[in-house]
């Protein structure tokens, strides 16, 4: 069905081959009568979107300070483009950078009738909609009165509540700040979006969730039978039955007057982590790392799945770093697979940069930023603060993770159509550019130990990275650790700062900001 004729103003402030929003489609069914949502809109200034479904669209006002029950109260509403109904319950995340950027929740929603006509779109076009709203919050008449026609700009209304049993003096939108539909607020929403708009699929599919189907977490019970077997055994966890052995070895050393971490803990972590790490791998090779001897010996890489495995872990078909063949390496695709890699002595997890459908087509650039053996931290998150400023004036989305080893790596999500070397050209060129802002924090060759380098290794074919919340082969098992953004400038982030002992309720407490990244394919932008 083609797009309702009304949608072209709001087709034509997007730039649909960039910005994850829907380009309008066929109405949603009658049958319970006109709709109306208010979504609190976190974009380059906070305002409240007020939406009416008239005639097959949302037709939609921008409200700086939001609608209010204060009969006393006269809003200035901005008459913007309609909208396609499928915003109607909307509730995530725009990208920065594009049209609308920012955060939305659903502030308020109900039905509506129109009051004193039966052509609510004729009472628009005249200039004065009075609305009977039934919401959760917004009750009563609220009434719309053009101030001033529109003459190349937007349309400037008054938007009023009338005086009636509804109205509240002086009853504040600010007060009543959390969605209807989740309960969440806007800067919970925006710490771990569930949903994200996507422009390139038709409208009715356009809100894509951002969380793979949930997974069970491991039960307590499958815990606690852990716990009671002695040296080994075999152990029923997700369905799958696994062998473990010399459970109470050590494989990660304890730090400084701590207990050092011995397989048993290594493989609860695993079950444990493995629901939230699950999106991350699955789709893609994973390569282990295992100490060669004891816990403080070298590690050793394993790209190649052993021969004599279970039958019911997946294989995948990756490519090696040189020669040009592939090789068959695990597919964690289910979270038992990550509990047999740390059964089988893997204390930390890599992924290939590339999915295993398009092996030769990479789904990730990134940025290693390492320690010199005489710089400081600080120097390093200053620098990857540069690196912040940089993908932000880029309007480039991106995510910071910290690396458990000392470093910090950026990685940017890019779209289909690039290749390993514009990957690897691109990122060149942006770290030529912040080296060229903090040419004494960062050295790009490596030689001096007072300077923190930079590390492209990753930005080519077959190449691999740290799987997010990965344990470390470092005292004490620290991970790899997605953060926000903003934490950059807190100053008690440290780089092993988050061990597998205290990384449980994290991605629970605080959100996991990778996952948006997930759903995101971007096109890199031209650099100077």
């Amino acid at each position: 069905m083609p797009d309702h004729p009304s949608l072209a103003r709001y087709r034509g402030m997007r730039d649909f081959g960039r910005t994850p929003e829907p380009a309008g489609g066929s109405p949603w069914p009658d049958g319970s009568g006109p709709r109306f949502v208010v979504q609190r809109h976190r974009a380059r200034r906070l305002h409240y979107d007020l939406r009416f479904e008239i005639g097959g669209v949302l037709v939609s006002w921008a409200v700086p300070k939001g609608p209010t029950l204060d009969p006393s109260a006269r809003r200035n509403a901005v008459h913007v483009e309609d909208h396609p109904v499928e915003y109607l319950d909307f509730e995530g995340v725009i990208p920065a950078g594009q049209y609308g950027g920012g955060d939305v929740i659903v502030w308020d929603a109900g039905t509506w009738e129109p009051h004193g006509t039966d052509d609510p779109a004729a009472a628009v076009a005249a200039g004065e909609l009075h609305a009977e709203v039934f919401g959760h919050k917004l009750r009563g008449r609220l009434v719309l009165v053009r101030r001033e026609r529109a003459d190349g700009g937007k349309e400037q209304w008054l938007l009023l509540h009338k005086r009636d049993e509804h109205a509240v003096e002086g009853w504040d939108p600010e007060e009543h700040p959390l969605s209807v539909l989740t309960g969440r607020t806007n800067e919970e929403v925006a710490a771990d979006p569930d949903r994200l708009w996507r422009s390139d699929l038709p409208a009715a599919e356009a809100s894509v969730a951002l969380r793979p189907p949930p997974v069970a977490p491991v039960s307590e019970e499958e815990l606690a039978a852990l716990d009671a077997l002695r040296a080994g055994g075999t152990w029923d966890v997700f369905g799958r039955r696994i062998r473990v052995r010399e459970l109470d070895e050590v494989v990660v050393p304890g730090r400084s007057g701590g207990r050092p971490v011995t397989r048993r803990e290594l493989v609860g972590y695993a079950a444990r982590i493995a629901p939230t790490v699950l999106p991350y791998v699955r789709g893609r090779g994973v390569e282990l790392h295992r100490p060669a001897g004891g816990a403080d010996d070298r590690l050793v890489r394993q790209r190649r799945l052993p021969t004599r495995v279970p039958a019911w872990l997946q294989r995948a078909d990756v490519p090696e770093a040189s020669g040009g063949r592939t090789i068959t390496a695990l597919a964690a695709d289910e979270p038992a697979a990550l509990v047999w890699a740390a059964a089988s002595g893997a204390v930390e997890w890599h992924m290939w940069t590339s999915t295993t459908d398009e092996s030769d087509v990479p789904a990730l650039a990134v940025v290693g930023l390492r320690p010199g053996p005489r710089s400081r931290w600080a120097d390093l998150l200053a620098v990857a603060r540069v690196y912040r400023s940089a993908l932000d004036h880029l309007s480039v989305r991106a995510g910071v993770l910290v690396s458990g080893d000392g470093g910090v790596e950026i990685r940017v999500p890019v779209g289909r159509g690039t290749t390993f070397d514009q990957v690897r050209v691109w990122v060149e060129q942006l770290s030529r550019a912040v080296t060229g802002v903090v040419p004494d924090l960062v050295d790009p060759d490596g030689r001096d130990p007072r300077r923190a380098r930079l590390d492209h290794a990753a930005d080519a074919m077959g190449r691999t990275v740290v799987v997010p919340y990965s344990p470390r082969a470092a005292a004490g098992a620290p991970v790899a650790l997605p953060i926000g953004w903003e934490e950059l400038d807190n100053p008690s982030l440290r780089p092993g700062g988050v061990t597998i002992r205290t990384v449980h309720d994290r991605p629970a407490d605080r959100g996991d900001p990778f996952l948006t990244l997930l759903a995101v394919e971007q096109a890199l932008p031209h650099l100077d």
